[in-house]
């Protein structure tokens, strides 16, 4: 059984009243058990406490990406602190993160001066780079695992990239981001039923999903590659014509196969991206290279999308079983 059926979040700069609305909508319209909340401070822990007050359970994951180790460490054992607050008075419903992707959300594992340039490295020259990153994520995810039960008593975990060779002996839960692309279609299957059989611990689904345009299921998480960042502004590159049926389609499938192959818990990535805008010139629709269920446009108002219905009818239909 699917037990964990949540949704990731990003804290970002809005109200509390508009945050509070959003939990409450994801609690009750998308059927959710459990909202993971990306963010960093107060504002990460007043987040969670929202979600925790509306009756989710909560995975907490600090942002932590481009901070040198020791910074990172200190902002991780700030954020372990305020989850324990919320641990103590809501007991077996508190989740912490130490992190996601490393890899390239930090910089010295890989070379590159930033995250985006990082990742691009990965992708092209994974194989050269396995040793390296191997050799030099172990030590880092050890040394945030200390920092984060220092301050936490709860359940601990990472959201690992689904490159990365991570000891879960570290940890309390197994926790992948896996996107299915064309890549890896033929062999995601069993890649998720080798996660399930080989580790004796709950495996969650830390991020899946793709964006809604025509072939965005064939790229996963490549999907805003095909925005062109460099262009004032950024812009869609060649003809991507919007297609909110192929995210839905993406997400239901996963989400069915999440269940059948005994997984624990997952996360549709995301419930919104606000940087992403959705505008009415394809070349300048953002939101449909984005990962977001529900379309922001430029003034803040929010739209629904196809794929925020098939959610919530497939965890409906699972809350239903139970």
């Amino acid at each position: 059984m699917l037990t964990v059926r949540g949704i990731s979040y990003l804290v970002g700069d809005g109200g509390s009243d508009d945050e509070r609305q959003d939990m409450e909508v994801i609690a009750r319209d998308l059927h959710c058990t459990s909202v993971m909340l990306i963010g960093d401070g107060e504002r990460l822990i007043d987040a969670a406490r929202t979600a925790l007050d509306v009756g989710l359970d909560v995975h907490i994951r600090p942002h932590l990406a481009e901070l040198p180790r020791p910074k990172l460490l200190e902002r991780l054992e700030a954020v372990a602190a305020g989850a324990e607050g919320l641990r103590r008075d809501h007991p077996g419903r508190v989740t912490l993160l130490v992190g996601s992707e490393f890899s390239h959300t930090v910089p010295g594992i890989v070379p590159g001066p930033r995250s985006f340039l990082r990742l691009k490295l990965i992708v092209r020259f994974r194989r050269l780079l396995r040793r390296r990153i191997a050799r030099r994520l172990h030590p880092l995810l050890t040394a945030a695992v200390t920092a984060a039960r220092g301050r936490f008593g709860g359940p601990v975990t990472y959201s690992a990239a689904g490159w990365e060779p991570v000891d879960w002996s570290l940890f309390d839960q197994v926790g992948v981001s896996l996107y299915r692309s064309r890549r890896n279609r033929a062999g995601y299957t069993d890649r998720l039923r080798g996660l399930v059989r080989d580790h004796d611990k709950p495996v969650v689904i830390t991020e899946f999903g793709c964006g809604a345009f025509t072939g965005a299921e064939d790229r996963g998480a490549g999907s805003f590659w095909i925005v062109n960042w460099f262009a004032a502004p950024p812009r869609i590159r060649g003809d991507h014509p919007r297609d909110e049926a192929a995210q839905a389609r993406c997400l239901g499938e996963l989400i069915g196969q999440y269940e059948d192959e005994g997984v624990h818990g997952c996360f549709v990535f995301t419930y919104a991206m606000p940087d992403f805008p959705r505008r009415e010139d394809p070349r300048l629709d953002l939101d449909k290279a984005g990962f977001g269920v529900v379309a922001v446009t430029d003034d803040g108002t929010r739209h629904p999308k196809e794929a925020f219905r098939e959610v919530a009818r497939r965890y409906g239909d699972l809350a239903g079983e139970e």
